[in-house]
């Protein structure tokens, strides 16, 4: 079971017009889909493994990181 979590976030005006250049030119992603990607690969990067609770987070950040990216449009 999928659970989603509504985030409002400001980011830099810059930022905002680069994902919106990206989003016009690749029509199969969508804002939500960016940010959950981009979200999984920093927590990837910055988390640890080190215990069984953070392993099981490692991969689940893992998990949704790959469903993302290779996900389809449908």
């Amino acid at each position: 079971m999928h659970t989603t979590v509504s985030i409002l976030a400001e980011i830099p005006e810059e930022l905002h017009e680069s994902l919106q250049s990206y989003l016009d030119t690749h029509p199969d992603w969508d804002q939500d889909r960016v940010f959950s990607a981009a979200l999984s690969l920093f927590l990837l990067q910055n988390g640890s493994s080190n215990t069984p609770d953070a392993s099981r987070s490692y991969r689940r950040a893992a998990r949704v990181y790959l469903d993302t990216l290779f996900k389809h449009a449908v």
